[in-house]
């Protein structure tokens, strides 16, 4: 029997979480590695050097170091409700809003949420920079249910843990924010069990650790 493809991963990681979310959706099982940032194992540093989670390894040596290509390759190989679409315009539509979530809104997220290490501009500045791609997305979900139509796709999984992220900064006031369709379909995946499933507390890996096996066995 082959090994089990390696999965490093941080539990709070934005990109980690998602990564974890299409393994599990799409039925797959790895051996994850719980990372501590400040002291990453060498096992890792030897695979990726940049250390950056999530990165997966699989049997035959191939290396992932980028969560939407692991999202990917889980997909392909099963995808039961066909989060990746065949028609042009969706895709389309579905990367343009990844490039904007990964780009200019995650660079206004980590100076809203660390603000105290960006002092140059206040708190709500940079909240307020960071709504500019909320309004998108609200926009898109008065028209439909999820970000590319009346079906969950990749782009809603693969932005939710950042939407997460941005919200739990200060959660009273975007239950209050003008984004309202946009808090119910966030509460919506933050209920669902895929979601916890795969955010199980799990302490630190160390070399020679006995494997854990991600989703669980009995998850």
């Amino acid at each position: 029997m082959s090994p089990l493809p390696v999965l490093y991963s941080f539990r709070r990681c934005p990109y980690a979480i998602r990564a974890r979310l299409a393994i599990a959706y799409a039925g797959l099982q790895v051996e994850i590695r719980e990372v501590v940032l400040k002291d990453k194992p060498q096992a890792l540093l030897a695979i990726c050097p940049q250390a950056t989670v999530p990165v997966l390894q699989l049997g035959n040596g191939e290396i992932m170091s980028e969560s939407l290509d692991i999202m990917r390759w889980a997909l392909a190989q099963n995808d039961p409700e066909k989060w990746l679409v065949q028609d042009e315009a969706i895709k389309n539509h579905s990367q343009s809003l990844l490039r904007l979530n990964d780009g200019e809104f995650k660079y206004w997220l980590d100076r809203y949420k660390y603000h105290d290490r960006h002092p140059a501009n206040s708190q709500q500045s940079y909240r307020e920079e960071a709504e500019r791609f909320l309004v998108q997305l609200e926009e898109q979900l008065t028209k439909h249910a999820w970000l590319t139509g009346q079906t969950a796709g990749l782009a809603d999984i693969a932005i939710f843990p950042f939407i997460r992220q941005f919200a739990l900064v200060d959660y009273s006031w975007f239950s209050q924010s003008p984004y309202q369709h946009l808090l119910s379909w966030l509460e919506n995946l933050l209920s669902s069990p895929l979601f916890n499933l795969v955010m199980p507390k799990l302490p630190p890996w160390k070399e020679g650790d006995k494997p854990t096996v991600f989703p669980p066995l009995n998850g």
